[in-house]
């Protein structure tokens, strides 16, 4: 942060002049861009066109398919800013816009993955009394009421020019050096800082892990009789997801939070370090597509079928048993009878399908 006629510390022209943030993240967030732009758009081919019905995991997973791809369109700026060492040749409206982009989905990205959470740990431990609440309209509702509560947030770097040109340097930079002025006063700031720490990313964070804790031990606790295969990939997938979940966000945030209270009340930064964390962050982008998607028995045999055109039926039924989160499983679990629990009521329901010789209609895809 600058104020108006004052003149750039050493650190911040040092923090400018920083060759592993001018290589680092341009190499990063090409190789980002390459995985990440193909991979969430053929999720949300498979996600739009065939997948029914759209439960409210479904819409959730089209929400973050394209909250990573708008966020995948901002890295070729970026790239560029920081190849020209982090001068920026784009003027300030598509500064503006380039920034709230970024900021804001990669923010998407964690509201998105913890109503995944929510919604999958109430399907697992409270399945009966999810069903009211899997309504199309209620994903709906979330995702729009994400978004808007997302641009109210970064309102003040929507309204205010990021740009700053450093004569010391030569260049123009974007958003890496803030003028004070952007926020009316010192409250301003620190009101703005929490809301990013706190709002969009601590209390999100420990409703995430703790749901997928808790999915975890209910899924440690079931009974092995009715499907032990299921249930220990079910396991994998969910320790997965709570390990990169932490791993890609977590760093950069508490770095955030670190470099926000140093830099206001002392004067020093962790910019450097705040900046490579970004990487981590972007890294979600690539990875999303595989441990929501791939990682799903459906969406591989959609995949195989690009390849190989003829899947045998009874693999591509056994892919349909093995998709313990997806709309339909949570349907099976309220077709289920007797003290049993979700997952079990999901085997018995198979069984008796076989059982009377029916076959799986297409479109109750597992």
């Amino acid at each position: 942060m600058v104020k108006n006629g004052s003149h750039l510390d050493d650190e911040t022209l040092a923090m400018l002049q920083n060759k592993a943030i001018s290589i680092t993240l341009p190499v990063v967030y090409t190789l980002v861009a390459l995985i990440s732009i193909p991979g969430n758009l053929f999720s949300l081919w498979v996600l739009c066109w065939h997948i029914k019905p759209k439960t409210p995991s479904v819409i959730f997973m089209i929400n973050l398919s394209i909250t990573d791809l708008m966020l995948a369109s901002c890295f070729p700026f970026q790239i560029s800013y920081h190849i020209q060492s982090n001068h920026w040749r784009f003027g300030k409206t598509l500064c503006s816009l380039v920034t709230v982009m970024f900021y804001s989905n990669m923010y998407s990205s964690i509201l998105t993955m913890t109503c995944i959470s929510i919604e999958r740990y109430m399907g697992v431990v409270y399945p009966m009394k999810l069903i009211k609440w899997r309504r199309k309209r209620y994903a709906l509702a979330a995702c729009l009421g994400m978004w808007m509560f997302l641009l109210l947030a970064f309102y003040p770097l929507e309204s205010t020019d990021l740009t700053y040109e450093v004569k010391e340097l030569g260049i123009i930079t974007c958003f890496d050096v803030l003028k004070w002025d952007m926020l009316p006063n010192f409250a301003a700031w620190v009101a703005f800082l929490l809301t990013l720490f706190v709002v969009l990313f601590l209390i999100p964070f420990v409703v995430t892990v703790g749901c997928y804790i808790g999915t975890i031990r209910k899924l440690i606790q079931t009974s092995n009789r009715y499907g032990n295969r299921q249930k220990t990939r079910s396991i994998y997938l969910a320790i997965i997801v709570l390990l990169v979940f932490i791993t890609c966000f977590a760093p950069n945030n508490f770095i955030l939070l670190v470099h926000m209270i140093i830099r206001l009340f002392y004067g020093r930064s962790l910019y450097p370090a705040y900046k490579l964390t970004l990487c981590l962050s972007c890294l979600n982008n690539c990875i999303d597509p595989f441990i929501y998607y791939f990682a799903s028995k459906e969406f591989y045999q959609k995949f195989m079928q690009l390849f190989r055109p003829k899947v045998l039926l009874s693999e591509s039924l056994e892919n349909r048993r093995e998709s313990l989160f997806s709309g339909r499983t949570m349907s099976a679990r309220s077709m289920s009878s007797g003290p049993m629990d979700g997952l079990e009521g999901v085997k018995v329901y198979l069984q008796r399908q076989e059982k009377a010789g029916i076959g799986i209609p297409p479109s109750h895809k597992f």
